[in-house]
């Protein structure tokens, strides 16, 4: 009896990796046989399955049992309040496709609360797929608080910066930082925090009841680098003292301590809260953001994850 619950558990598993291959990442069936060692027509039988037993809805709806078990070892290891763990597709383990899908989903079940919230909003590039997955909604009860500034040194506006996207989708109020994300000295960076608009978003950051950030790699192909915020020679600075990854631009070292000096003194974002009560959600995959990530868990920057089966995996080798 065991083992029939047992195999029917790894038959629907199967359902659930080829309906999420099919339907979230867009593979066909040719590749998704290659990729689950199975004949093309057990490809074809197992889409089938993940639909007739209803896996699949708007967002892959299935427990993979890998998935569950990651997500539980993150969340002992590092002590977390909550963490997601989503299918990997092994051509691209770094795609945030499926966690994109994950994080609007979180994103939406705080929007639905009809009791007013603070909902405090990173920037970067998995934020706003996550954005992009939002229906439109009427929250108006909400207010979405950006955590940095949102223009760069010339006054243009950052690539990234999703608070103005969640607010449309939301129909919420919302509070953008009018600032750059590096101040030009300390003192500038005061005077600019004492102004009462910033002063006042700043205090709204503080007492978020939610918050959604995105977690940035410091090597060559950093964001904050890639972006135009950083020069190669920040960079070989920050990993002189050991930096390993920033969140909303504050650079912090492997024990999650955010490095003092260097550009930081300048960082206009919101301070990093540190083993908040209210939930801090990390959302990011791939390999370069392992350290980054781990860096962010340990020094309890973030206490809820959302990431992929290939990144969670690399997390608990250590």
């Amino acid at each position: 009896m065991a083992s029939r619950i047992e195999n029917e558990s790894s038959r629907l598993d199967d359902a659930a990796r080829a309906g999420w291959l099919y339907y979230v990442a867009g593979n066909t069936q040719d590749e998704i046989a290659r990729k689950l060692g199975v004949s093309r027509q057990s490809a074809q039988r197992l889409v089938s399955l993940a639909v007739s037993e209803r896996l699949i809805k708007v967002r892959l709806d299935h427990p993979i049992a890998h998935c569950m078990e990651l997500s539980a070892r993150l969340t002992d290891t590092f002590g977390l309040k909550n963490c997601e763990v989503v299918p990997s597709d092994s051509d691209t383990p770094s795609s945030i496709v499926g966690i994109a899908q994950a994080g609007a989903a979180e994103m939406e079940r705080h929007l639905k609360s009809p009791h007013p919230k603070i909902i405090a909003i990173g920037t970067g590039r998995a934020l706003r797929a996550c954005v992009e997955q939002l229906p439109p909604m009427d929250c108006p009860q909400h207010s979405i608080v950006s955590l940095l500034g949102n223009m760069m040194s010339d006054g243009s506006a950052t690539a990234y910066n999703v608070v103005i996207r969640v607010a449309e989708r939301a129909n919420a109020k919302h509070y953008p930082m009018p600032l750059p994300v590096y101040a030009r000295s300390v003192e500038e960076k005061h005077i600019l925090h004492n102004q009462e608009p910033v002063h006042n978003i700043l205090e709204l950051a503080r007492q978020a009841d939610v918050t959604f950030v995105g977690v940035g790699n410091m090597d060559m192909n950093a964001p904050l680098l890639v972006d135009g915020f950083l020069t190669r020679d920040d960079i070989r600075a920050f990993n002189r003292v050991g930096a390993v990854g920033e969140i909303t631009s504050w650079v912090y070292d492997a024990d999650g301590n955010v490095i003092r000096g260097l550009v930081n003194d300048r960082v206009n974002s919101a301070p990093l809260a540190v083993a908040s009560p209210n939930p801090i959600y990390g959302i990011a995959a791939g390999e370069a953001k392992v350290e980054a990530i781990r860096g962010a868990m340990t020094g309890k920057l973030i206490n809820c994850l959302i990431t992929n089966e290939h990144t969670a995996e690399l997390l608990l080798k250590r």
